[in-house]
């Protein structure tokens, strides 16, 4: 088997699903077995969608497949054309995010933080250190899309192969006193069409949203690319990942910041 042609095989198919907004039934060759594997599909998938970067989203990896593939957490693109930033919008403050009709979709509310490289600093190794790895917390919501819908379904393999499921992030308010609030203890709540769907805080997510900055940036390393200020980082579902369809209003509120919303689109061809 050559392993190359699989790789660009499958990430040809990923690119050109979401370009044209197509489902994709089934998984779209051989599916990866291990991480290095399915890095290898998504990189090769960034390299031919030729899309600017804006950041990545981080997921988490639950038990056993996290002892299994030697990480709890995962990562994927997230490209400058399917981020809304709130702060800077114009019109509408309740954007509509496009999902892949007749694949997978969900919305999930998260802590955004955006990174700002030193100038020289080995990388962080606890939350004091990290903190100087950023310069912008905001309170936000990923899109969690992909043309296949058994993407989470088959593992996380699968999921990091197609982008890691992302399709989009909305920003909203940033937080004034992230430097020396703990974000593990902000109640956050997500309702979807009048119902609450979730609410929890962070403080059981692994080693929360700077935790999650620091499994990126070793993640980013040993893939070869270098971290770049500026990008966001999705750090992970607070209150679960919960299934959107089009139509659907999600709004994400978190205790004493703030709140976002937006709808759910069907996605349309980009050709």
């Amino acid at each position: 088997m050559d392993l190359n042609k699989v790789d660009n095989d499958v990430a040809q198919a990923f690119v050109d699903a979401r370009r044209t907004a197509s489902a994709l039934p089934d998984y779209p060759g051989t599916r990866p077995l291990n991480l290095a594997a399915a890095y290898a599909i998504q990189d090769r998938a960034i390299a031919i969608a030729g899309r600017t970067i804006a950041g990545w989203k981080v997921g988490r990896i639950n038990a056993p497949d996290d002892t299994r593939l030697g990480s709890d957490r995962l990562a994927g693109p997230i490209y400058a054309d399917s981020v809304i930033d709130l702060q800077q919008a114009d019109g509408a403050q309740i954007p509509a995010m496009p999902v892949f009709a007749d694949g997978f979709a969900a919305a999930e509310a998260e802590f955004m933080l955006r990174l700002k490289i030193p100038a020289t600093a080995p990388l962080p190794g606890n939350d004091a250190d990290t903190l100087e790895w950023i310069d912008d917390v905001r309170i936000g919501i990923e899109i969690a899309s992909s043309p296949y819908p058994r993407i989470n379904d088959d593992g996380p393999c699968v999921t990091v192969s197609d982008h890691g499921n992302n399709a989009g992030l909305v920003l909203g308010a940033s937080i004034a006193d992230w430097r020396t609030r703990d974000l593990n203890s902000i109640q956050v709540e997500t309702e979807i069409d009048g119902q609450v769907v979730g609410s929890a805080n962070t403080a059981t997510m692994l080693d929360g949203p700077l935790g999650a900055v620091r499994f990126l940036l070793r993640n980013l390393i040993e893939r070869g690319i270098s971290p770049q200020s500026g990008w966001w980082v999705s750090s992970g579902a607070v209150t679960g990942v919960h299934p959107a369809a089009p139509g659907q209003r999600v709004i994400a509120r978190f205790a004493d910041i703030g709140e976002l919303s937006c709808t759910i689109a069907v996605a349309g061809s980009e050709d």
